[in-house]
């Protein structure tokens, strides 16, 4: 864990340094659109799942996507779609 925290520090800070969008270089991009779809490029995977919580790692930062009858429609190895209603999204 402690190499992906000093890869992913390497990675935001060449992104800021070269001026490049964060998600060139491989950081978590989350697009919400309305309250009703999330997507995610660039995740590190499921910490917890269920209709109300989803837990998703994205490297140095977990998001907490909070709402009602949440579900993981679509995922692959580098993007994930959640539908529901999305109440909130929290960076911990």
């Amino acid at each position: 864990m402690e190499r992906n925290a000093k890869k992913d520090g390497l990675l935001a800070r060449t992104a800021q340094a070269l001026d490049l969008p964060g998600d060139v270089v491989g950081l978590p991009k989350v697009e919400v659109t309305g309250r009703h779809e999330l997507r995610m490029e660039n995740h590190r995977g499921i910490l917890a799942y269920g209709t109300e919580e989803i837990l998703i790692s994205g490297g140095r930062v977990i998001y907490r996507v909070r709402g009602t009858e949440l579900e993981l429609k679509a995922m692959t190895a580098g993007e994930l779609l959640i539908t529901g209603t999305i109440l909130a999204v929290e960076l911990e």
